[in-house]
């Protein structure tokens, strides 16, 4: 691991999804944004079976380790803890902030707080060496390289990152979605339970707010709570809140920002993975060992079913 050079050029022009969600998300949901919210689509989880089954293992947390941390109490990056699939950073600055990770050929840019507030971030794109890069805006869109590290990452699991608590999917033990979500495990006999339980409820009390996805600001992160309790949200806060709920109870799930055809549409939606089958529904087919698609904006507001279809339509950018 070593420490770069402060202060090289860099010109950022990527665009970012957090930066898109403010131009792109009032689509989502396409034409039936605003249709009628009806009872559950899936019956599943009414014959879920009443001897619960199905034991949740232990939730896997994520911090910001300042004692770890390598840097300053301007620009710090925590690297103690990627192979449990996520690092950490915290800086401060009178200045726009971004941070960049790098792995290859794979890029991921973040807008960062510049109060020192931690932020906590996926190593999505597996094993390999990675380097951490946070980033000050100088003068229009160019940027200076404030600090950087690198790190060689081998991590536990492939599903570390996705079982763990990030900034797009913000939850702790205490969070009324993870408490809700351990309700249903305890009904549960399997994963797939689980899954049936939190898309039923989801679909029965999420509403999507247009008023919202016209004005939602350029840095938004979803509070899953928040939307669990008003009742609505954009497609970003549908599926943080599911992620956080699935990922409480040890299911494997990704926040997926990309587009869907036929009319392009930019978008977030879940996939999860379990091992088991047998959870079909018109919308979706749970496989066994693969990633399987949620979307619960869609399916919570009754878009048809050309926006849903077998799932070729989906083209995937980014995942968290």
């Amino acid at each position: 691991m070593r420490i770069a050079s402060r202060f090289r050029i860099l010109q950022v022009t990527v665009i970012l999804p957090v930066l898109s969600t403010c131009v792109f998300l009032a689509g989502c949901g396409g034409g039936s944004v605003e249709a009628e919210n009806t009872e559950p689509v899936s019956e599943a989880a009414a014959e879920t079976a009443a001897a619960g089954s199905y034991d949740p293992p232990e939730m896997k947390w994520s911090e910001f380790h300042p004692e770890a941390a390598q840097g300053d109490t301007g620009a710090a990056i925590d690297t103690s803890c990627v192979s449990d699939g996520y690092v950490a950073v915290s800086a401060m600055s009178d200045h726009r902030l971004k941070f960049q990770v790098v792995k290859g050929e794979e890029t991921y840019n973040y807008d960062l707080r510049n109060d020192g507030t931690p932020s906590i971030l996926p190593l999505q794109c597996g094993d390999g060496s990675y380097s951490f890069r946070i980033m000050e805006n100088i003068v229009d869109k160019k940027y200076a390289v404030k600090f950087e590290v690198t790190a060689d990452v081998k991590l536990n699991s492939e599903f570390e990152p996705f079982l763990r608590p990030n900034d797009y999917v913000n939850y702790d033990e205490d969070s009324a979605c993870v408490k809700q979500a351990s309700e249903f495990s305890k009904a549960a006999s399997s994963e797939v339970d689980v899954v049936t339980s939190v898309y039923d409820f989801v679909c029965k009390n999420i509403k999507y707010d247009v008023k919202k996805a016209e004005s939602v600001e350029r840095m938004y992160l979803p509070d899953p709570d928040e939307t669990l309790s008003s009742g609505k949200g954009i497609c970003f806060d549908y599926a943080s809140l599911a992620a956080s709920m699935l990922r409480s109870q040890g299911i494997p799930t990704k926040v997926i920002f990309g587009y869907v055809s036929p009319d392009d549409l930019y978008h977030a939606w879940n996939m999860f993975y379990t091992e088991e089958t047998g959870w079909v529904t018109a919308e979706f087919k749970v496989d066994n060992k693969a990633w399987t698609r949620l979307d619960l904006t869609f399916a919570a507001n009754g878009s048809d079913a050309k926006f849903i279809g077998d799932g070729s339509n989906y083209s995937d950018l980014y995942q968290y």
